[in-house]
């Protein structure tokens, strides 16, 4: 017999649904997106937009809609509202009927007045029950001095400032949660935070060779991501590249150090190579330090393309050549942003003139560390980037926020 599938649904509801980055549209196809790799069964819902399942009377530019709240937003309850509430009950309900939901996230509609029959009727289905209902909250009507003038005493309003049976409200801030808190009479610990995400990949865009090396070596839970883009050749002394990564190691983070060339290809013997795979071997780095030209996963290597996505993706270049003819991974770093660590040659601060950090040949290897946690910890926008990285993927979402509100 085939095996039953028990799992229920996950509905996530909105006026409108569009598959783009940003907006609460956006935000809506994430939570699909994770929900699913996750093996949920989620369900967008909407008035309008694919591939949503559509109820028309959920979108807030519905002419039955526009009409109602027209009428409330000059303080009074047409008697269309209590036919509209019931129309947008009835087709949810029916819905939730066929396919029951374990939860319904409900972006906006329950402290947003842009549909005020459907915040009702939601109300009316979460207070009988029927669904398990979550608040996601990104507005407030009642706490926006914008708004007021379409606020009025008494119900529908005040479903907006109360909080509701059968609903569990999570807000995307922390002055969103103390907002509603204070509306609620409420501790900020009675609601939950939740933060909006990004998903990278799609933002920063990624190859299938670049997905890969992401995944392979665990990208999002590095802390720095150091880039050697070189050959392996005495000269870019790259075991104190590595030193240094045992030193960042040791210093608590989780770092990763990604040297992109194989062994250079005037010499035939290959014993630098071997060398820099024992010294990696014997710091105990053999997860944290990569050769990349020679991982089997990785056949065709590193090419042009590969090479500008690492740079994209990486926190800063690590430099320590001993000698240059000029320096070209530090023009292809500056392209990218990257903060450069490099050796103080003359040849490289004629590249890199003032905008790069020089270290002197003999520096320690615990001092290069320290530099560059300085300058990644610091402010500006290489410590926000690690911090977008780690704390605002979707996937660390789903673990601290979405799983506890949908369950396993």
């Amino acid at each position: 017999m085939p095996a039953v599938d028990n799992r229920r649904a996950v509905w996530i509801l909105h006026y409108a649904c569009a598959p783009i980055i940003g907006g609460v549209e956006g935000i809506m196809s994430e939570h699909a997106r994770v929900l699913a790799a996750h093996g949920h069964l989620p369900r967008l819902v909407a008035g309008r937009g694919a591939p949503a399942i559509l109820v028309p009377e959920i979108d807030s530019r519905h002419p039955d809609v526009l009409a109602v709240q027209a009428a409330l937003d000059a303080g009074q309850v047409p008697a269309a509202f209590a036919p509209l509430r019931a129309r947008i009950r009835a087709a949810l309900g029916a819905r939730l009927a066929a396919e029951p939901a374990g939860v319904v996230i409900v972006h906006n509609a329950f402290t947003l007045h842009k549909n005020l029959a459907l915040t009702a009727a939601l109300a009316d289905l979460a207070a009988a029950g029927t669904a398990r209902c979550v608040a996601w909250c990104h507005d407030l009507a009642w706490t926006n001095p914008l708004y007021q003038a379409a606020l009025h005493p008494g119900p529908p309003w005040d479903l907006l400032r109360t909080p509701l049976p059968g609903v569990q409200y999570v807000a995307i801030s922390e002055e969103r949660q103390g907002e509603l808190a204070g509306l609620f009479g409420w501790s900020r610990a009675q609601v939950r935070r939740v933060p909006n995400g990004i998903d990278p990949v799609r933002f920063l865009g990624a190859s299938p060779a670049m997905a890969q090396v992401l995944e392979r070596l665990a990208w999002r839970e590095r802390d720095p991501v150091l880039l050697a883009p070189v050959r392996m050749t005495r000269r870019k002394n790259l075991e104190l590249a590595i030193a240094t990564v045992a030193a960042l190691r040791d210093a608590g983070r989780r770092p990763l150090l990604l040297i992109t060339g194989p062994p250079g290809p005037h010499n035939p013997r290959q014993d630098y190579a071997e060398f820099l795979a024992a010294e990696r071997h014997r710091r105990g780095l053999d997860a944290e330090v990569v050769f990349l030209a020679q991982e089997p996963w990785l056949p065709d290597g590193v090419d042009d393309a590969l090479m500008a996505e690492l740079y994209r993706w990486a926190d800063a270049l690590l430099f320590p050549t001993l000698q240059e003819g000029f320096g070209l991974p530090m023009l292809e770093a500056g392209l990218a942003r990257l903060p450069i660590f490099c050796t103080d040659l003359p040849v490289l601060r004629e590249t890199g003139g003032p905008d790069v950090h020089y270290l002197a040949p003999e520096t320690p290897p615990a001092a290069i560390a320290a530099a560059i946690q300085g300058v990644l910890e610091g402010p500006g926008a290489p410590a926000l980037r690690r911090r977008v990285l780690r704390d605002y993927n979707w996937e660390s979402i789903y673990r601290t926020g979405l799983q506890p509100l949908v369950g396993d």
